[in-house]
């Protein structure tokens, strides 16, 4: 890569599927949960500014500017503060309406893990060549499993650099279409990391989704800067429809490209996830945290949260304590965490 490029973190959410941790102002993004470091500082740390990368331009709600700023630590980055959540294409308008024409933005969500730091570079510079020649770019993970919960992109005609022209987008399918898919080969999933110029995604905006893109627009206009923040205003922006970036332009658009990667990506959207890619665990398959005392019991993942928990005769089951919240389910079930979090809000 010989090209500088503008990282774009998107880093609002709330992370329910892993409640109890994961709330409010310490939401899912903030949480040290397959390293020491938190998977924003881990995402921060993958594009350092310096030879191909400029300092990020981090998105996020006014309830996160301060976790933001602590967990920076002495990184240089701007904040554009969302005044409310209007979904992704909302978020990435803001970033493309402050952002030069010719500048090529790299939008990544705070909250996946990625492994293989390398591949994901050698992606990013096949990308950039695309998005100079005005492809939108979208990066799909190579599939290694019929999985229900990503959406897909088929791949269509083959560009350079090991890339090609999106066919289509699937949303998440059924088990059989899923299986259907992975063996006709041609399909990544979705992991809604995105490369283009600004330029070419603000006339993309305007075609498509051009209420959305004005909105964000005079929401910049008229927001307030407070040091490296842009507070977005708040009227202004709350007239934005509240749609995804996938729908609102990358499954519209006549000129979207994939480049499929391979790169140990998770978007660690489950406790049975944070189970899975744990980098420590005892014989058993046991992975824990803080004081737990484990007898004839396997493949269990206990977050102890300060408590002392003590685990006799199970297998495969989550234990998250966080202050006055416990959950325990069966790590198989752990989709199913959204109904606990919206039974205790």
């Amino acid at each position: 890569m010989s090209l500088m490029i503008q990282p774009v973190i998107l880093c609002g959410g709330a992370g329910t599927r892993l409640w109890p941790e994961s709330r409010g102002t310490c939401a899912k993004q903030f949480l040290p949960l397959t390293a020491s470091e938190s998977l924003f500082r881990q995402t921060i740390a993958r594009t350092p500014a310096g030879q191909h990368f400029m300092p990020p331009v981090i998105l996020c709600g006014d309830a996160h500017v301060a976790t933001v700023r602590e967990q920076m630590g002495v990184h240089e980055a701007t904040l554009i503060v969302e005044p409310m959540p209007r979904n992704t294409a909302a978020a990435i308008a803001l970033a493309v309406a402050q952002a030069d024409a010719d500048a090529l933005l790299l939008v990544m969500p705070s909250d996946h893990v990625i492994a293989d730091i390398a591949a994901f570079h050698a992606a990013i510079g096949r990308g950039a060549a695309l998005a100079q020649q005005d492809w939108l770019v979208t990066f799909g993970i190579t599939p290694d499993r019929p999985d229900t919960g990503f959406g897909y992109i088929a791949s269509g005609a083959p560009l350079d650099g090991d890339a090609f022209a999106v066919d289509r987008f699937v949303e998440k399918p059924p088990l059989d279409e899923a299986e259907r898919m992975l063996a006709a080969g041609g399909y990544s999933w979705n992991a809604g990391i995105f490369l283009f110029r600004a330029g070419r995604m603000r006339d993309a905006m305007l075609t498509h989704c051009r209420a959305i893109f004005e909105a964000a627009d005079r929401s910049v206009a008229a927001g307030m800067r407070d040091g490296d923040a842009l507070y977005a205003d708040a009227i202004e922006f709350e007239r934005a429809p509240a749609d995804s970036i996938d729908y609102a332009v990358m499954e519209k658009d006549d000129r979207v490209a994939v480049v499929p990667v391979a790169m140990g990506w998770s978007d660690l959207g489950s406790w049975q996830a944070v189970h899975a890619l744990a980098a420590e665990r005892d014989a058993a398959g046991n992975v824990t945290g803080g004081d737990v005392f484990l007898h004839d019991s396997s493949g269990n993942l206990v977050r102890a949260g300060g408590k002392r928990v003590s685990l006799v005769g199970m297998s495969d089951v989550a234990v998250v304590v966080d202050g006055d919240d416990i959950l325990v389910m069966p790590l198989a079930r752990s989709q199913d965490v959204r109904a606990a979090a919206k039974a205790r809000e």
